[in-house]
């Protein structure tokens, strides 16, 4: 019986071995390059233990971006959490909401100001034309009472 790898590292390791992989899927999606090989690699890891650290980060990127910033990452968020998601879909959602979520960037926004905001905001609009299709009413809903929970009840006056 062999153990899983995971068993043997820190909880740090692990978090940043599934981040690098996820962000690597991402980066070689974009490309048009195979990702089979860390597609396999991301099945082996558990991405649920690391959920609620994506949870936490969410709820301050909203109160800073706004609620029409945030749909979009809960969109995500929502979408990684059915069950119904891909392998792929997972890693890619996974590793976009990572690389907006988290400060390391490659064009940073503090430096680089509008290329830092367009990068995050190109690799969540490759994801959404991948994942478009698995957001379903069920997931908006979600999304919806997640905004009016944080932002207040949106009217509209007809």
């Amino acid at each position: 019986m062999s153990v899983p790898t995971h068993y043997f590292l820190n909880t740090k390791t692990y978090h940043a071995m599934l981040i690098f992989i996820s962000l690597m899927i991402l980066a070689h999606w974009i490309m048009g390059r195979d990702v089979s090989r860390n597609l396999d690699r991301f099945r082996k890891l558990d991405w649920k233990k690391n959920i609620n650290d994506i949870w936490s980060r969410i709820r301050p990127y909203a109160n800073k971006m706004g609620r029409t910033a945030s749909r979009p990452i809960l969109q995500f968020y929502y979408v990684l959490n059915d069950r119904n998601t891909s392998a792929l879909d997972r890693a890619l959602i996974y590793g976009a909401l990572i690389y907006v979520l988290l400060p390391v960037d490659i064009f940073p926004r503090a430096v680089y100001r509008i290329i830092g905001v367009i990068d995050d905001g190109m690799a969540l609009l490759y994801v959404h034309n991948k994942i478009k299709d698995r957001i379903t009413p069920d997931i908006n809903l979600k999304v919806e009472m997640t905004l009016d929970e944080w932002f207040g009840v949106v009217y509209e006056v007809q």
